[in-house]
């Protein structure tokens, strides 16, 4: 089918893509192929480099306290930036000049900001002004980073999510006598958490990834971090990367899988027509209505 963007190929595109396809097949199989004789010649994927983790020992001291900083670290994260993202989504479409101005100097401020950057500034302002232990501090520092980086990309989507509502749903609300803030919370949000969810849930996996970024550069103890400390006592860096990359999957799978059920959950409750009446109701309203064509029919023949 073709479309503006797009012809539909022919026989000779489709013979040319299925060649290219096929070809950049046999090339992936070659790499793989060759990476891992590489990795076998150097004794980097034998059992012997795969048995810690058959021990409890690796995931107890390294793997699965790591993985609790890291849920620590976003779930704080998330929790903090998903509101504070939403406060300024909505001021951005204030009717206030100077609301707006200020609120949208912020998120593009924050927005033109590195994440890594913004948690090395904040490890610094806290180990310099402030009481926060070192213990603590790399923790401080990777949430306050995610939230001041996070918060004005979510600004964005909220604002966006708003605005691609028609204008009607407003001007409906203006019409039966809602003031902006009741049409904001009661009509606009509601129907526009749908149209932001799958860029939220994008939003949020980024954040759960970007706590490697405080392993990597200022100690915090996440994760990747925790698989570096495994790999130097197991010399085992290659299955120790393999084993926290597949977590790392998992955990994102699992987060956009429920987003996905909570989308369709929301999606089929927007698209209830409302209560579900019972027969017992029903028959009260059929003898209420036969009782006023009968009232009625009686008042006509009085007359």
């Amino acid at each position: 089918m073709s479309s503006v963007l797009y012809d539909t190929p022919g026989p000779r595109a489709r013979r040319r893509n299925v060649l290219f396809s096929v070809l950049f097949c046999v090339l992936l199989v070659l790499l793989l192929w060759w990476v891992w004789q590489k990795m076998e010649a150097k004794d980097l994927l034998t059992s012997a480099q795969w048995k810690p983790f058959t021990e409890s020992q690796a995931w107890t001291t390294y793997l699965l306290p790591g993985l609790a900083d890291t849920l620590k670290a976003a779930s704080l994260s998330m929790v903090i930036a998903l509101p504070l993202g939403a406060v300024f989504g909505i001021a951005r479409l204030s009717e206030h000049r100077w609301v707006r101005a200020a609120s949208g100097t912020v998120v593009e401020f924050f927005r033109a900001i590195p994440v890594l950057l913004l948690m090395l500034f904040a490890n610094e302002f806290y180990a310099r002004s402030t009481d926060v232990t070192s213990e603590d501090r790399p923790l401080y520092a990777v949430v306050t980073g995610l939230v001041l980086y996070n918060a004005a990309v979510l600004a964005e989507i909220v604002r966006a999510g708003i605005l691609s509502l028609p204008k009607g749903q407003t001007e409906a609300a203006y019409a039966i006598g809602l003031r902006k803030g009741q049409t904001m919370s009661s009509i606009l949000l509601p129907q526009a958490v749908t149209a932001m969810l799958p860029a939220i849930v994008s939003q949020l996996v980024v954040i759960v990834k970007d706590t490697a970024l405080g392993g990597v550069m200022i100690g915090f103890t996440e994760l990747l971090n925790s698989r570096g400390t495994l790999a130097a006592f197991y010399a085992n860096p290659i299955p120790s990367f393999i084993v926290v990359a597949a977590m790392f999957v998992l955990l994102n799978f699992l987060l956009t899988s429920f987003a996905s059920w909570l989308e369709r959950r929301l999606r089929r409750s927007k698209r209830s027509t409302g209560a579900v009446l019972g027969v017992e109701d029903v028959d009260e309203l059929n003898a209420a209505e036969v009782g006023g064509s009968y009232g009625s029919g009686a008042g006509g023949a009085g007359m």
